[in-house]
């Protein structure tokens, strides 16, 4: 998922273009971006929206919940969670055991529906959750990722966006985290939406850093990080190189060789064979390649 839209659950005039949109994922969001006196309209308008959704649209379906504790966040799960939900964004967990009780709040609902598991994106956006991230990320099984959230993190500490040492060290700490528990980290809305080349100097760290892609406010920030975050043409060929000497260093019994005068074993192996497997799916390989695994 190299992009995803922001999509205010009080803007259902917005919800059919979101999904005629570039982006992979849309984010449906029912926290910050409502009102509170919007909460009970955005949320049914919401649900019917999911409940029409037809298969094979193509998009990462999520919603953010308002958070733990608010007399929304029930609410809110027994509104969405059904068919056409694939993640649940959680803000502001800042422990184990927050992941864990929404874990069960969808369990149950999973339960009376009868429905597939639905995923848990967690986001750090507190100093806490920053420091517990791993064990935000190792809590359940349903957590898929770890979203960094900066709006809530870095502007009470005064931190400048605009500091790039700043920004890709809390990247770098919520990646290991993610890395701990083999999810995959995503990246932070950038909020100014006409500072293109800042939201691509962000998105372009995030990717150097192995984040997944970056989350989008804006329509026009989609095909920013669709780019950024699209394997190179010479990632795709250097991983096709690998892969097939994989094979043939497999079928003499050797298990560290050598590519484009690198050193190649398994960790390395296992990137190359995860680029080819996003490059199929963007349909980036030649038909002729897009068997070898």
């Amino acid at each position: 998922m190299r992009s995803k839209l922001f999509v205010p659950a009080s803007r259902p005039e917005l919800f059919a273009k979101a999904m005629a949109s570039e982006a992979d994922g849309l984010s449906f969001d029912l926290e910050d971006a409502v009102d509170e006196a919007m909460k009970d309209e955005a949320r049914a308008e919401l649900a019917k929206f999911l409940r029409a959704l037809k298969p094979g649209h193509g998009k990462t379906i999520i919603v953010r919940v308002n958070a733990l504790g608010t007399p929304h966040f029930e609410a809110d799960l027994e509104a969405v969670v059904g068919p056409g939900l694939d993640i649940v964004n959680l803000p502001k967990p800042e422990s184990a055991d927050d992941v864990r009780a929404c874990a069960a709040a969808i369990a149950r609902l999973e339960r009376r529906i009868g429905l597939p598991p639905v995923g848990i994106l967690a986001n750090i956006e507190t100093p806490k959750a920053v420091r517990l991230a791993a064990e935000i990320a190792t809590a359940s099984p349903r957590v898929v990722g770890l979203q960094a959230g900066w709006g809530d993190l870095i502007e009470p500490l005064d931190i400048d966006r605009y500091n790039p040492a700043m920004i890709e060290s809390l990247l770098l700490a919520i990646r290991i985290a993610a890395g701990e528990a083999n999810v995959w980290a995503y990246d932070a809305a950038f909020a100014n939406i006409e500072d293109p080349e800042g939201y691509r100097r962000e998105a372009e760290a995030a990717r150097r850093l192995g984040y997944a892609g970056k989350s989008c406010i804006h329509p026009t920030q989609v095909p920013i990080a669709n780019a950024v975050f699209r394997p190179s043409d010479a990632e795709i060929a250097h991983s096709l190189k690998v892969v097939r000497a994989a094979r043939e260093a497999a079928a003499k019994g050797v298990g560290a060789f050598v590519v484009n005068g690198r050193m190649i074993d398994g960790p390395f192996i296992r990137r190359a064979e995860a680029i080819l497997a996003l490059a199929r799916k963007l349909n980036l390989i030649a038909p002729e390649d897009r068997t070898l695994q």
